[in-house]
Parts: C-alpha cells; sequence; structure tokens
C-alpha cells in the first residue's frame, strides 16, 4: 500500500498578525481585535485531504516549533501564508524547510503576488509556486502534479527564469469547496475579544465591487460578489456547534449586508435551525435598515464593524467610499435601535489629509459615540491603488516599511509628515477612548472577569501607545 503524501500548511512563526489578504496587520498594534484563526489553511487543508494526502495546520505565531515538525512529520509539501508586513520573516521559514528537506515542494500564498510575485520568485531560490488569487482550485491541481504550465494563477521558475501563468478565475460556486478541516487545529486560542469565548471564522461571502482607493479587498477577491447558499452556510454553522461546541462566530465578508433579501433569509434559517449563537460582521454604512438589523439581532448578532473610513466629506469622495456622512450617522442609529453593538474604522493618513481633516474624524467619531473604534494609519499596501499612487507620485522614501501596517505610517501626506500623522494617530485613540462618559458606560457593561481583563488589557494598550 502505497503510503500517504504528507502536507504542513502553516502561518509561519513572524510576529503575531491578522493574514486575511485583505487585513494584513500585526496584532500587537491593536487595541481589541485578536488574532483570527487561519482559516485560509482550514480550507486548503480540506482540498488536500479530499485529495487524500495527510495534512498538518501549525499557526507558529501562537506555538509550536517548525523545525522540530518538519523533522518529524516530514512533509512532502510546505504551504507558507505570507504577507506583506512580514514578508522577509515568513519567507525565511520557507528557506529553512529547503535546508532540512531539499526535496519538499514549498508554496506560498497571499496578496504579495498581486505585485511582486515575480520578484518573490526571482530572488528566493527555495520557494517553488507563488499562487496568486483564490488558492483550492490552484492547490488541488498542484497536487495532482498537473502540467505547470496548464495550471493558471502560478508563478514558478523554469531554467532560471519566473514564469506567470496567468489569473485564475475566482471559484463561482462557493459552496463546492469542503467545509474547513478545523479538526486540524487548536480551535481554543481563537477567542472573542470582549469574553474571552471560542470563536469560529465562516466565511459567508468573497468578492467587494467598489474598489477603495487603500482596499485590498477588489484585487483578493474580485469585484463580483459570490455568496454561499444560505443552507450552506447553516451546515457549516450546525457542524461547529454540534462537533466542536463552538457557539461564537464571526461572519467574514468584505459587505455581509449588500443584498438584503440574502441577509434577511440567512438570519431567518439561522433562527429556524433553533442553533443557539452569537455572531458579528462586517456591514457597509449605507445598506441597513431598521427591519433587517433588528432581525440580525434575532439571529443572534451583536455586533456588526462599519467602515467608516473619515470624517470628511471631501476625503470619503477622494477614497472613493461612495458614501456620506448622514448614512453613517442613519446606520449607526439603526444598530444602536437594534442593540447591536457597534466597532467603526478609521484611517489617517491618506495623500490628501490634512490636519483639519484629521480633526473631523475625531469629532465624527466622537459624535457617533459606537462602543469601539479603530483609528487605523494608511498603508499602501502593494496591489491597492493607494499603492500605484503612492508610487507615482514619490511618496516612498528609503525607510519605508511595511512591517508596521496600519500602525506607523508608511509614506507622507501631501500635506504631512510621517511622524505628524502617527503623533494625530495616537491622540484620536486617546481622544475618544478616554472620555469618562464613555468609561462608565463600557464599566457599566462588564459581565465577567475575563470582560475586565480584556478590557483593561485594551487600555493600557491606549495608555502606553507609542
Amino acid at each position: 500500500m502505497t503510503e500517504k503524501k504528507r502536507i504542513l500548511l502553516i502561518y509561519p512563526p513572524s510576529p503575531v498578525m491578522n493574514r486575511e489578504d485583505r487585513c494584513q496587520q500585526p496584532t500587537k498594534d491593536l487595541i481589541v481585535i485578536p488574532p483570527l484563526p487561519p482559516t485560509d489553511l482550514m480550507y486548503l487543508a480540506a482540498i488536500a485531504e479530499r485529495e487524500g494526502l495527510e495534512a498538518k495546520i501549525k499557526d507558529y505565531s501562537q506555538s509550536g516549533n517548525l523545525e522540530q515538525d518538519l523533522r518529524e512529520f516530514k512533509p512532502d509539501y510546505l504551504v507558507v501564508n505570507i504577507a506583506t508586513p512580514s514578508l522577509e520573516h515568513d519567507l525565511d521559514a520557507i528557506r529553512k524547510a529547503k535546508e532540512i528537506n531539499p526535496e519538499i515542494i514549498t508554496i506560498a500564498k497571499g496578496a504579495a503576488f498581486l505585485t511582486l510575485g515575480e520578484k518573490i520568485l526571482a530572488e528566493h531560490e527555495f520557494l517553488d509556486f507563488g499562487i496568486l488569487g483564490e488558492a483550492e482550485e490552484t492547490l488541488k491541481e498542484i497536487l495532482e502534479e498537473q502540467e505547470k504550465t496548464r495550471i493558471l494563477g502560478i508563478y514558478y521558475k523554469e531554467n532560471g527564469n519566473v514564469k506567470f501563468t496567468g489569473n485564475r478565475a475566482f471559484i463561482e460556486d462557493l459552496d463546492s469547496l469542503p467545509f474547513p478541516a478545523r479538526h486540524l487545529v487548536d480551535n481554543s486560542i481563537y477567542r472573542r475579544p470582549d469574553n474571552n469565548k471560542v470563536q469560529a471564522t465562516i466565511k459567508v461571502e468573497r468578492g467587494c465591487p467598489f474598489h477603495c482607493f487603500f482596499c485590498l479587498a477588489t484585487p483578493v477577491s474580485g469585484a463580483k460578489v459570490r455568496r454561499r447558499s444560505v443552507e450552506n452556510i447553516v451546515a457549516e454553522i450546525r457542524e461547529c456547534v454540534e462537533k466542536y461546541n463552538i457557539r461564537n462566530f464571526l461572519f467574514w465578508s468584505d459587505i455581509f449586508n449588500l443584498d438584503k433579501k440574502w441577509t434577511m433569509d440567512l438570519c431567518q434559517a439561522i433562527i429556524d435551525s433553533g442553533l443557539k449563537i452569537t455572531w458579528s460582521a462586517n456591514t457597509r454604512a449605507d445598506t441597513a435598515d431598521l427591519e433587517m438589523a433588528k432581525m440580525m439581532y434575532k439571529s443572534g448578532c451583536r455586533l456588526v464593524s462599519i467602515g467608516v473610513e473619515s470624517g470628511s466629506q471631501e476625503m470619503l469622495e477622494k477614497m472613493g467610499k461612495n458614501i456620506t456622512l448622514n448614512d453613517v450617522r442613519r446606520t449607526v442609529k439603526v444598530f444602536k435601535q437594534a442593540k447591536i453593538r457597534i466597532y467603526n474604522y478609521f484611517v489617517i493618513g491618506l495623500p490628501w489629509e490634512t490636519e483639519e481633516t484629521v480633526e473631523e474624524t475625531i469629532r465624527f467619531a466622537i459624535e457617533l459615540n459606537s462602543d469601539f473604534i479603530s483609528f487605523y494609519t494608511a498603508t499602501p499596501l502593494p496591489g491597492s491603488r493607494f499603492y500605484d499612487y503612492a508610487k507615482e507620485h514619490n511618496l516612498f522614501d528609503k525607510e519605508t516599511s511595511f512591517e508596521s501596517a496600519y500602525f506607523y505610517p508608511a509614506v507622507n501626506t501631501h500635506y504631512l509628515t510621517k511622524e505628524r500623522v502617527f503623533e494625530l494617530h495616537k491622540s484620536a485613540i486617546k481622544r475618544f477612548y478616554l472620555r469618562p462618559l464613555y468609561i462608565l458606560k463600557m464599566l457599566s457593561r462588564i459581565r465577567s472577569f475575563a470582560e475586565i481583563r480584556n478590557y483593561f488589557v485594551a487600555g493600557m494598550n491606549v495608555l502606553l501607545r507609542k
């Protein structure tokens, strides 16, 4: 009997990162966002198991010893999620794997291949394949050992030259994918930041039609929104509840509530299932109404994240956000009426940012008075329109680094230095979170020791932010 081939899929032993392709950020710099489970690797592991391989997933940013696993597990394939902010750290893990086993087939995936694919392959001889785009079907064809030239979406080397086989179409039927291989990870590591309960990520849809200036969602997932069926999503929820005893979920999507009928149908199906769960999701600032918000709450939604981005209408228009400040006000009001907590995202430091627009943003955040906020510093990650603009307008300098993405600015604006943007960023966080009435509101909501601990850690992060 032929021994099964083995595949090791990893988040490398680099700084702790949120590694979803459109949200690549070191978690050490975040106030309340926890590390996310390696759902992308779970999908790929499920594909590998379907192909008859023995799979192992490791998130080395949390625990484990890569070299030991390489020697003991002896994988035939290594799949690594690489992130632009930790790129060299991540690639070093692949180098070590080749040193231990020169025969191992090394595969990297990540948004960096949107722009840097040829460069990465050319400069790192130990990397065999780079995957651009959705990786499930591409990995399947690599594991089937199909002819390289016929596998769309890969970078590889031939006679010392880097080849690219062309873009692969996005997966239309997301229901055709197996459920993520959660049996291969320690689910207890990944918890809600407020009550410390185990939380799973369920990817309910892919794609975003808006293509905002700074965002990778559209380049990574395409402009067409592709949704899973309501039945398929509920089946995965049921598996999580019954097999893994997980009842808290992040419904991962670029715009959860863009289609009202689908949103309402999903909420009703969750209610009808009898599964008692809580969940959160990303939402648009102009697509919710009170009927939808109440149905979301009834089905278990307790938190929505809204990408507000700026309190300056001029800035919103320049970044292509396609919302108004009044849209935001209405949406926040609707979710407050439905008793759903709100997490607003803002970004400071886009090319047109001034002292005045930052002040407008801070005042707007305080006016909205949502439960949580994040002020990110604008980061022109490769693949975004912001990256192309920054190159064209010479905003990069020799000190530009993505290692502190969304925390320390990578570029100046046309009017502000990186140093000034960072000072304004710190000021914004403190002005929002250190308001006495806000602190009293959050203290009044504490229901467990875990919440006390988590809010204390978040508070210290604000006070000691450097």
